[in-house]
């Protein structure tokens, strides 16, 4: 089919999959017809059909978007950070500012992940990339391990489910309650409250937290870069 458009092909493409996200956040995928999508992007049905093979490719690309974005921003979110500590809180900043910029994107990722079976035509890639950017994450849960800046006590999926849930909470929140913040300091008390646990730390170890280099003590039997604290062995009997 040829080409009769008067905007670049990017463009095109780009109009139809705003159109498109904003029909689907606001009646779902069933309710939202190829007519809507094309006459809210003004563009033709021929349009549509020279980018997208049905809705349904079109829905799957916004779930793709959603997906990769998040994996695209925490790659390098974590690249901007040395010790794993410092990585983490670079990731959720980077997924809360993605967030942010891409609420209706969020709310068709979140929705489509806990649609009902075949309500959505995106859950099998949704899975899919979800599981792989929940490999990330996992991955630096390993490093930190191998580092020793984490427990090995705890598998790495116990780790990841641990930080990850809480980001994904947090933005599911914001999505419900407008005032939930999304920022920085959220970030890097996510991180704390993670690595640190909720115990009340001894004095010595206010401010920073984990985020310190050097190891300290805390009430749960734990340093705070992850290592049990071990008690002096008695000596034994002559």
């Amino acid at each position: 089919m040829g080409k009769s458009l008067n905007h670049s092909d990017s463009t095109t493409r780009q109009q139809l999959l705003q159109a498109a996200l904003k029909s689907f956040a606001e009646r779902g995928y069933a309710a939202t017809s190829v007519q809507e999508i094309v006459d809210a992007a003004r563009v033709s049905k021929p349009a549509l059909y020279y980018y997208f093979a049905d809705k349904a490719d079109l829905f799957q690309a916004l779930v793709d978007e959603a997906h990769d974005g998040r994996y695209q921003v925490m790659k390098n979110a974590a690249a901007r950070g040395v010790s794993v500590a410092e990585k983490l809180e670079e990731i959720v900043a980077a997924i809360f500012e993605f967030s942010l910029k891409n609420r209706e994107l969020m709310r068709l990722a979140f929705a489509t992940a806990f649609a009902a079976s075949g309500e959505a035509p995106g859950q099998c890639r949704c899975r899919e990339k979800g599981k792989r950017n929940f490999e990330f994450v996992r991955s630096l849960m390993e490093q930190g391990q191998k580092s020793g800046e984490l427990d090995r006590g705890f598998n790495p999926d116990e780790l990841t489910m641990g930080l990850y849930g809480q980001l994904n909470s947090y933005v599911m929140i914001r999505l419900l309650v407008p005032d939930c913040p999304l920022n920085r300091h959220t970030a890097r008390q996510i991180v704390r409250l993670f690595l640190n646990g909720a115990a009340k730390p001894n004095d010595a170890d206010r401010p920073g937290g984990a985020l310190k280099k050097s190891p300290q003590k805390s009430r749960n039997g734990f340093s705070l870069n992850g290592h049990r604290n071990q008690a002096p062995r008695p000596a034994r009997p002559q």
